[in-house]
């Protein structure tokens, strides 16, 4: 770990005990204030810390939106699991759980296929927003805007030949998604490999993680994976239902116009 960044985690650890004036950190770091000051302002910048009129700082925004974060996500891994076991054992595929956060789709949890074959994702690990199915399904449930600028900043890594390579393609890609309610990953991130994905919603509607079922060809066809999706989308309402969502309650205030994506699970 780099001086810099032990010194910022120790700030953020003391700052967890209440204000600190920069005198105080300075004596607790045992190195002169300049080197205190100068980690402060650029944690500063990045709402990690703030200071009052007094000058003394204390945690700041952005830290609070990440611990928000985190308890989200381990609800919903913790809601999630039990389902996500259930569609393992029911298909014997490989399953995945992948939330939003920072920018990045990431694998909060995972069931390996009961064959030997396994995949090459990991819990912790980001996956591609271009050409899998969690990706596609949680960056197509962003607003419209939101959705146009990330698939402008997107680096269309072609992974395999049917890997999708261009901002244009890949926005039809998410209406195509939003239409039908869920998202296919037809051999684009990994070769010979099929995947299959749907919403996770909240008890607002919001759409906070995302399921998939992956497979490679040699044990199921693509027609074959999508036979098994009406499971993935039962797993996926089961989990919304245990985060509060009640598609029911909120039928009467969808238009006739919504997509199955904006409006129902």
């Amino acid at each position: 770990m780099s001086q810099s960044l032990s010194r910022a985690l120790t700030i953020l650890g003391l700052l967890g005990d209440g204000s600190r004036s920069l005198d105080e950190l300075a004596t607790v770091l045992d190195v002169h204030k300049t080197t205190v000051l100068r980690l402060l302002r650029t944690m500063e910048s990045d709402r990690f810390v703030q200071h009052d009129a007094e000058h003394r700082y204390q945690l700041g925004s952005r830290l609070f939106e990440l611990a928000n974060r985190a308890l989200e996500q381990r609800d919903i891994r913790s809601i999630a699991r039990p389902h996500l076991a259930e569609l393992n054992t029911i298909t014997g595929q490989t399953i995945h759980l992948a939330t939003y956060e920072a920018g990045e789709v990431i694998y909060i949890d995972k069931f390996d296929a009961k064959q030997s074959v396994r995949m090459y994702s990991r819990v912790g690990k980001p996956a591609p927003l271009h050409c899998t199915a969690v990706g596609k399904i949680l960056i197509a449930a962003r607003p419209q805007a939101e959705r146009e600028q990330i698939a402008q900043r997107i680096t269309y890594t072609p992974f395999t030949e049917r890997t999708i390579r261009t901002a244009e393609r890949y926005l039809r890609e998410l209406d195509l998604v939003l239409s039908q309610g869920f998202a296919e990953d037809r051999e684009e991130h990994e070769s010979f490999v099929n995947c299959v994905g749907s919403a996770v919603r909240n008890g607002t509607g919001d759409v906070v993680a995302a399921v998939s079922m992956s497979v490679p060809d040699m044990l199921l066809d693509h027609e074959q994976v999508l036979a098994a999706l009406p499971e993935v989308q039962r797993t996926a309402a089961a989990i919304s239902e245990g985060l509060g969502w009640q598609p029911q309650e909120h039928q009467d205030r969808t238009t006739t116009d919504k997509s199955p994506m904006e409006g129902k699970q």
